[in-house]
């Protein structure tokens, strides 16, 4: 057995996704010796290492996000003006989009957001405020009473023991929960247990989003690029889910607005076109348009498209050991190369022929032998029991007094917006999506009712299964690392602890003032825009359960 190396530093951030990194790159500003350890070898989570383009609120160009997202974006677009063939209106366009992918107003390739986190966390490693450890993962938390005294990290050279005042669980799963024995939730509550009117009859562990391995494909016809065929293609090619219109290798998804069947084209019209209601263009992170024809001549598209979405098993659970984890990721991973083949191979073409042959994938893009993205799309983990839980009540539209937006919490630490979003779960309840206010992220939901030492700064804080649906996305994941950074530090500089901040009127001012003036992140949303509908796309989507029956409001 190697040795186990001993360290000690301010703040142990486990998990590099963005929560991770804005946690840790906000401590170190604010003068804090930070620890931050990523599985793989890329930070950025969601962004990077899980491919997938960011989903973004309406007002992200306006200017209402924190300074530190719009850093991330504006090294992003300065990236590619630095550094790739753009054309002259692509480089003078100060919102460039190199994708022009319909899902963001910044879609780009995955390698690109690890270089704008590198650059931006570099000032702070070369100073030694920030050491980052790659390919290591927590294995085991020592806990004395309601304090984490250790985390037991293990890397390519061994284990490494580290102790600080204060640990952050970034992770995507919620790792450090299960380790530490904190109080967590696993899957869905009950209406019974949280008043939430789309809440399950029962509470379900089992009912989790799914997950989704991603992978980016450029389009060269007349060449020939099939994979092989997976083991298990029989029977996603074959398989019918009672909640589902057809085989997952088809063309048909649900409607998230009418809950009913709909076909979907991977191509349609020309392929140059902007905003274009095919596959193609949903996710596509290179545009061909924006650069010089002579070097780059294909777009690039990032598939994260509904029937690859993995709801067989879950991930996480108290009947889920190791072996159903590592079946269920790898059984997730060939659903996906299945769905390539399918479409390289079988998919029906609007001409009458079937397969695109030239569907290439390009695993230089996410530093991967297969081509997939480095690690599955999580969308949902284990979350906090917390001193204060956010429900539907409190962000989903319907549930508000018409025109008076999501509820205020006098401790807000930051803001988001999406709507709630859930995808088929391992339960086999299809989709929930309902239209929410621009909200508030309360101080409450990021404190642990008992650990009085851990911070979640993932998809891991205090909402329910439902809620998750909308705190779960990129910009709202970094507002929830910076404000656990900054609650890190104002604990330094006061010799107190996260719970005290929480119980002290004129502490959790002081952490506002911290978040909004010396970290730039704000708390409270203009209310012009607080109150505002982005939209009426989700006003009628009813969420259908397969099993055993329908869920309905106030059931």
């Amino acid at each position: 057995m190697p040795p186990v190396h001993e360290t000690a530093t301010d703040l142990l951030v486990v998990g590099g996704g963005l929560g991770g990194v804005a946690a840790a790159r906000t401590a170190a500003r604010l003068g804090l010796h930070v620890l931050l350890t990523e599985e793989t070898d890329w930070l950025g989570g969601q962004l990077t290492a899980q491919a997938v383009p960011s989903d973004e609120h309406p007002w992200i160009e306006s200017g209402l996000t924190s300074a530190g997202y719009r850093e991330l974006r504006d090294r992003i677009r300065d990236y590619y003006r630095r550094n790739y063939p753009l054309t002259a209106a692509a480089e003078a366009e100060p919102a460039l989009n190199p994708g022009l992918g319909n899902v963001s107003k910044l879609c780009c390739e995955p390698a690109v957001g690890v270089a704008a986190i590198d650059e931006m966390l570099a000032p702070y490693r070369s100073a030694g405020r920030i050491t980052v450890l790659y390919g290591h993962v927590p294995v085991a938390a020592h806990v004395e009473g309601d304090r984490i005294a250790a985390v037991t990290l293990r890397g390519p050279q061994g284990d490494r023991t580290v102790t600080a005042p204060l640990v952050v669980d970034a992770t995507e799963l919620g790792d450090l929960l299960e380790l530490a024995g904190v109080e967590h939730v696993v899957g869905a509550e009950s209406h019974a247990q949280t008043g939430e009117p789309y809440a399950a009859p029962e509470p379900d562990p089992t009912d989790q989003q799914s997950i989704t391995w991603t992978f980016p494909l450029e389009y060269r016809p007349g060449e020939e690029h099939v994979v092989d065929r997976p083991a298990s293609y029989d029977h996603w090619r074959t398989h019918v889910d009672d909640f589902w219109p057809g085989p997952q290798l088809s063309w048909e998804k649900i409607d998230i607005h009418t809950m009913g069947g709909r076909t979907n084209r991977i191509f349609e019209g020309d392929m140059d076109a902007v905003m274009l209601p095919d596959l193609w263009h949903f996710r596509r992170i290179r545009a061909r348009t924006q650069f010089d024809p002579e070097l780059i001549d294909t777009d690039i598209t990032l598939v994260n498209w509904p029937n690859i979405d993995y709801w067989e098993a879950p991930l996480i659970g108290a009947d889920v050991d190791a072996a159903a984890r590592d079946l269920a990721l790898q059984r997730c991973k060939e659903l996906s190369l299945s769905y390539l083949h399918w479409m390289q191979t079988e998919a029906p073409r609007p001409d009458g022929g079937t397969g695109y042959p030239g569907l290439k994938l390009r695993p230089d893009l996410t530093g991967t032998a297969d081509g997939l993205a480095k690690t599955a799309y999580i969308r949902e983990s284990r979350r906090i029991k917390a001193r204060f839980t956010v429900l539907e009540q409190h962000v989903a539209v319907v549930d508000r007094p018409e025109g008076q937006g999501a509820e205020q919490f006098a401790d807000s630490v930051g803001i988001g917006h999406y709507n709630i979003d859930l995808h088929p779960s391992a339960a086999g309840v299809n989709y929930v999506n309902l239209e929410t206010y621009p909200f508030q992220i309360p101080l409450g939901a990021l404190l642990p009712v008992r650990v009085r030492n851990l911070l979640p700064a993932n998809k891991n804080i205090g909402t329910t299964h439902i809620t998750n649906g909308c705190y779960r996305l990129h910009p709202v994941e970094w507002s929830i690392g910076e404000a656990v950074g900054a609650l890190a530090a104002l604990c330094a500089a006061e010799k107190t602890e996260p719970h005290a901040v929480g119980d002290s009127p004129r502490l959790t001012e002081d952490l506002q003032q911290l978040l909004a003036t010396t970290v730039g992140a704000p708390v409270a949303w203009p209310e012009d825009v607080q109150r505002t509908r982005p939209s009426q796309a989700s006003k009628n989507a009813t969420p259908v359960l397969a099993k055993p029956k329908k869920r309905v409001p106030g059931a």
